[in-house]
């Protein structure tokens, strides 16, 4: 990532959120997301529509909060290409039925590759899962047509 000044990192963080928002996966799991310097933050609240059928929390949201969470985090120091997950290892502790999950993910190496880490915590704060991914530059460009850009609301 290029050297920028405070305000343009900001308006980078919040570019790349309206690019989450706008994803259609986020309207099946409507997500909060929160970016920082090598950082990101997803807290999501957990339906009964999302448990495998014992009825608990199904193994793909546990990997969508983390991947995402930490590809936000590696995202965030990149500001001209899509990164994507080149590789991610998912361990799940605790089985989830209810209530609100918050995943974050940080940044642990960067480079030519870049390594982030992210855990999802309950609302008691307990540790129910956790995971690593690897993501690479892409060759696609941050632009307007994957909804890298600012929202303007008209008054």
């Amino acid at each position: 990532m290029s050297k920028m000044r405070p305000e343009e990192m900001q308006e980078h963080f919040e570019k790349l959120k309206n690019m989450y928002y706008s994803a259609p996966i986020n309207e099946i799991f409507p997500p909060k997301l929160t970016i920082k310097e090598d950082f990101a933050r997803i807290s999501m609240e957990i339906k009964s529509d999302y448990h495998h059928a014992a009825g608990s929390l199904h193994g793909s949201v546990y990997f969508k909060l983390l991947d995402d969470s930490a590809f936000f985090a590696a995202q965030s120091m990149v500001n001209d290409l899509f990164v994507f997950t080149a590789s991610f290892n998912t361990y799940i502790f605790k089985p989830v039925v209810s209530g609100v999950l918050r995943a974050e993910g940080k940044v642990s190496r960067k480079g030519g590759m870049v390594l982030s880490e992210s855990e999802i915590f309950d609302e008691a704060g307990d540790l129910v899962a956790k995971g690593s991914g690897l993501f690479v530059r892409s060759r696609m460009p941050l632009t307007e047509k994957i909804g890298y850009r600012l929202n303007i609301k008209e008054i």
